[in-house]
């Protein structure tokens, strides 16, 4: 039993020597490993190539902004989750959240879960919130969040014009430059009030 112990410490360390060197390596300029990124690149354009280039550049474009969105409105839930089962435990949704917003949820997710094919995530009701209920569900509970947002007008300005934008982006409409610009600017606030 020592001896096995032994060598699985052994191995862990070889491991951690050897990410440790080949991070040094990195910094360097060196490249170690697979570059995942390479091949993420060559299976974006092996995908997008029976389209026409203004299509897949305009694809392109939206890629960022679509994974913007995407970060924002899932560490918006993150945020409400942690802070609310932070304060209020396990059944934080059941006392916290409005009950139109969990008749909605509820409703999404049962037809979820008995009327598609996807499997994705259908198990946190949160997920089956509309964007904009975020925001209702933080102004409902405002005491637990005045110390991170700076008033509720700002809380409902905001997260009103993401949802336009939102919308937009859902239903494949490519956006204006100045528009991208609104959508960072607005993002990279809420990431300053709240922490990120």
């Amino acid at each position: 039993m020592h001896n096995q112990a032994k060598d699985l410490r052994d191995y862990l360390f070889r491991g951690l020597t050897f990410e440790a060197e080949a991070e040094r390596f990195r910094k360097a300029g060196f490249r170690v490993g697979c570059d995942v990124r390479d091949a993420e690149r060559s299976l974006l354009d092996e995908t997008l190539l029976p389209f026409d280039v203004q299509m897949r550049n305009a694809a392109l474009q939206m890629t960022r902004i679509y994974a913007l969105m995407y970060c924002f409105e899932n560490s918006v839930r993150e945020l409400i989750t942690d802070r609310l089962f932070e304060k209020y435990g396990a059944n934080w949704w059941e006392e916290k959240v409005p009950s139109a917003i969990k008749t909605f949820a509820k409703s999404r997710q049962d037809a979820a879960k008995a009327e598609t094919w996807l499997e994705g995530q259908k198990q946190d009701p949160l997920g089956f919130v509309d964007f904009g209920q975020l925001g209702a569900i933080i102004k409902q509970n405002w005491t637990d969040f005045e110390d991170l947002i700076t008033s509720q007008h700002w809380l409902t300005q905001r997260m009103d014009e993401l949802e336009k934008a939102r919308h937009f982006i859902a239903h494949n409409r490519l956006l204006l430059p100045g528009e991208f610009q609104r959508i960072d600017m607005y993002i990279a606030d809420w990431n300053r009030m709240v922490g990120f």
